[in-house]
């Protein structure tokens, strides 16, 4: 009777599916209801509702004991692999009542989950492991809690085919934002920065995603270490108070991980206050203000991603920028940005129609889709840390 449900929905010529993100920010769930005709490169995409639903501060506190730690309470762990999946679920329910949408009308959830742990070989360097991430948030709790068929885990298949587990946005962004004779450059700005170049010939083989390093993730830290109650650097507030340090920005980009090739993954678990508070430390700059601080941080967002975006794209010249995450919105990281980057244009996903804050939320709703409809697109053999496969485990609701 269940595969025959996903049977029926694999069939029907549109399909409406919810895509979740919740990301390392833990500013809130994301929820994005899309509606889906065809598949591969013929995926067709309406974004028909979305919402960012906060955390409340009991979220934030009970994700926080265990994210981005090596040594943490595992009953906790396991109490909250649920607890996560059951907060997510209740979100749902309440946007659908929002939106006045029975949940006996969406036909699928891609769950993200939330990552507590990120763990490329890279980082760290066990010889017998191989690369490794954790997002909990089980699916089978949201299929139960919510009625709806759930799509999750969708980073452990990445793993297993060769991937470090991230960034998975390469498949979504070639198959709904590549356009023939353009050549683009997704650039998503969320706690760790990443981005997808599309190729305009839409040759799948040319397709490249990699990490370029922090993001947002150390500006929202020091801004939560020094101002309580605030989770971000809003409009660029604070930094726009400070200067530049060359010599902790030396300091900052002063690790092997930029030195490593492309493409790489990364997380909170490199670039947090204890990567910072060693820069300072090598640098002599303790001393400084915060808001000194602050400034060199968003530099130095600034500088690893058109650094690494330089070093494939021919100083991004001829490419077309798409910019989404959080990190567009913060005007001081985007005017470093095109400074770095003279001539080249920027643009938000808008103008692709699709709302920035919701790209990854329907992303993962992308790869759903083509897990249960598609599978032609061929991605090569796990060239340019792309394996192709098709991602994330069924769990029914019954």
């Amino acid at each position: 009777m269940n595969i025959s449900r996903l049977h029926a929905i694999a069939n029907r010529p549109e399909r409406t599916v919810i895509g979740l993100m919740s990301g390392t920010s833990l500013d809130g769930l994301d929820v994005a209801l899309c509606r889906f005709s065809g598949t591969g490169m013929d995926t067709r995409i309406s974004l028909l509702e979305f919402e960012t639903v906060p955390y409340g501060e009991d979220y934030k506190q009970e994700i926080s004991s265990v994210f981005s730690k090596r040594q943490v309470d595992l009953e906790k762990v396991c109490l909250l692999n649920g607890w996560v999946a059951q907060q997510h679920a209740k979100m749902i329910l309440a946007c659908l009542e929002k939106w006045r949408r029975p949940a006996g009308e969406i036909d699928l959830i891609a769950s993200h989950g939330q990552t507590i742990f990120h763990a490329p070989k890279s980082l760290h360097k066990h010889a017998k492991f191989s690369n490794a991430t954790l997002q909990i948030g089980d699916g089978d709790h949201m299929a139960i809690e919510t009625g709806i068929i759930t799509l999750s885990d969708f980073r452990q298949k990445h793993v297993a085919a060769g991937g470090e587990g991230a960034p998975l946005a390469a498949y979504g962004d070639f198959l709904i934002f590549s356009k023939k004779g353009e050549n683009r450059i997704m650039l998503n700005i969320g706690g760790i920065a990443n981005f997808t170049f599309l190729p305009g010939s839409l040759n799948a083989d040319e397709v490249f995603c990699s990490d370029t390093g922090s993001g947002n993730t150390l500006m929202d830290a020091l801004t939560r270490e020094y101002f309580p109650g605030r989770y971000f650097d809003e409009h660029a507030e604070i930094a726009s108070k400070g200067r530049v340090h060359p010599a902790l920005l030396a300091a900052l980009k002063d690790h092997p991980f930029f030195a490593q090739p492309f493409p790489k993954t990364t997380g909170p678990e490199l670039f947090n206050l204890a990567h910072l508070h060693q820069a300072q430390q090598r640098s002599n700059t303790t001393g400084l203000s915060v808001e000194d601080v602050m400034a060199t941080l968003n530099r130095f967002s600034a500088e690893t991603i058109t650094e690494a975006i330089k070093t494939v794209t021919d100083n991004g010249a001829g490419f077309r920028f798409y910019v989404s995450g959080g990190g567009m919105h913060n005007p001081l990281l985007m005017q470093n940005i095109r400074e770095l980057l003279p001539g080249c244009t920027f643009h938000s996903t808008k103008d692709l129609h699709i709302n920035p804050d919701a790209k990854e939320a329907v992303l993962f709703a992308v790869l759903a889709n083509e897990t249960l409809c598609g599978g032609a697109v061929n991605f090569g053999a796990g060239r340019n840390g792309i394996p192709n496969v098709s991602m994330g485990k069924v769990s029914f609701p019954g």
